[in-house]
């Protein structure tokens, strides 16, 4: 396999275990639906292209190697997580103590807005530093054109974690009937904020 192929397979894996990446594209699919998840998966993609040529010139492991940079990102992505996560409890409670024909079905959640919280829930998440950091050294090797190389990568990297989280944006989609119960949507709200401040405490205490 080339080498190309072999990082979009690392990718996936690693986009496949359950994290913040994967919260979020929850959390937005479900607060404002399909199209919200699916361009919360874009700024996630966007992401994987700034980790993959922050690494290639250094920075990644520059960040690495300073605890108090390392430290910094780390407790930034977390505050993130957990105020992001206290929304959604928040607005799950507000619902639970609504009338049920008072409740909105859809929160409208902007592309731009959708896009952004993606894109910064990925760069501010401190496994990615060391994930980068460990995997890229690994295809930076061998002769012919780094930047075409590092091109290539950022591609696949972006194609491959795109394509998984908007594909998981759809298939919660499909699921839209149960979902616009005010009830139901309002447990899950609950559920996916409680998940994503339990994933910032990790965060921050790892």
């Amino acid at each position: 396999m080339t080498a190309p192929l072999l990082f979009g397979l690392a990718i996936l894996l690693a986009a496949i275990v359950p994290g913040p990446d994967f919260a979020m594209v929850v959390r937005n699919t479900v607060l404002s639906g399909r199209v919200s998840g699916m361009w919360t998966a874009v700024g996630i993609g966007l992401g994987i292209v700034v980790w993959v040529v922050a690494t290639s010139i250094g920075l990644a492991a520059l960040l690495a190697a300073s605890a108090l940079a390392f430290t910094v990102v780390k407790l930034a992505g977390a505050a993130y997580l957990v105020y992001l996560g206290v929304k959604s409890i928040r607005a799950a409670v507000k619902e639970r103590r609504r009338p049920v024909a008072a409740i909105e079905l859809d929160r409208p959640m902007s592309h731009w807005a959708a896009f952004r919280s993606g894109l910064m829930c990925n760069l501010l998440n401190p496994k990615a530093v060391v994930l980068f950091t460990a995997l890229m050294p690994q295809f930076l090797v061998g002769g012919g054109s780094q930047a075409v190389l590092i091109g290539e990568l950022a591609a696949v990297g972006m194609a491959v974690c795109g394509l998984f989280y908007i594909g998981l944006a759809n298939l919660i989609g499909l699921f839209r009937a149960v979902l616009e119960r005010p009830r139901v949507r309002a447990w899950l709200n609950g559920v996916t904020g409680a998940v994503m401040v339990a994933l910032g405490l990790r965060v921050a205490a790892n």
